[in-house]
């Protein structure tokens, strides 16, 4: 649920899934659930049904007939970084899980999947996180790399940068408490909305700072802006920040 002008309205899921068995179960499940649920059995339809902006969060699976999630994902952010996504990968397939969210998805379900783990994962991507979000407008990285958090685009040197909504929140988080080292567990609580104290396998916060790395670091191997502190987590280094009036 969240509030429209004061109104309680069921949140929107929209599940793009091909097979029938699966697609109709996670449907009664979230229906009884409390949520609003429309279904695709293709990856054509449930683009045209993404982009009308009528939904909260897409369900993905990456094995889609026509188009696989994969372009889904892609073509969605494309057009919207805000849209949650979770990608239904195949168990243990790195690659997958990877690709997913290189190309913007918020996290990732891995088949078979229990049905308590995965309305946890909804709850947390649907529980945004706005607490680092309102006045931030630019970080800094030394003297090469600045980053535009309202566009959600940034310059490294000559080069432009693209961000999803997820890595942004996550260096908005980074940068105000730059003071310390910041746990895994405590980004999966803060930036993506999981609760406290839950039991929960997922690489999504090593895979969001490798890839911010990719974007941000000279050399994404000897990190000098996102480093890990062994044991502890990860700390943003050398940054400053910029205020909006």
């Amino acid at each position: 649920m969240h509030k429209v002008n004061g109104t309680a309205v069921k949140s929107k899921i929209l599940i793009v899934e091909d097979e029938a068995a699966i697609r109709t179960g996670l449907v009664d499940v979230l229906v009884y659930h409390g949520y609003a649920v429309e279904e695709a059995a293709t990856g054509t339809a449930g683009l045209a049904m993404a982009r009308t902006g009528q939904f909260d969060l897409v369900l993905l699976d990456v094995m889609l007939p026509e188009i696989n999630g994969f372009e889904v994902c892609d073509k969605i952010r494309q057009q919207d970084s805000d849209l949650a996504i979770i990608m239904l990968t195949a168990k243990n397939m790195d690659e997958d899980i990877i690709q997913g969210l290189a190309l913007g998805a918020d996290d990732y379900v891995s088949k078979p999947f229990s049905i308590a783990q995965l309305l946890l994962r909804i709850q947390a991507v649907l529980r945004r996180t706005q607490a680092v979000e309102d006045q931030l407008e630019f970080i800094y990285l030394g003297k090469s790399v600045e980053i535009n958090c309202l566009n959600l685009s940034g310059q490294n040197e000559a080069e432009s940068i693209n961000f999803t909504r997820r890595e942004i929140n996550l260096l908005r988080y980074l940068h105000s408490h730059s003071e310390r080292p910041v746990s895994r567990d405590e980004l999966l609580h803060k930036v993506w909305g999981y609760a406290n104290n839950i039991e929960l396998e997922t690489r999504t916060v090593d895979i969001h700072i490798a890839k911010l790395r990719r974007k941000l670091e000279p050399e994404p191997a000897k990190p000098r802006f996102l480093v890990t502190i062994r044991g502890a987590g990860y700390r943003l280094m050398h940054s400053h920040q910029t205020k909006s009036q």
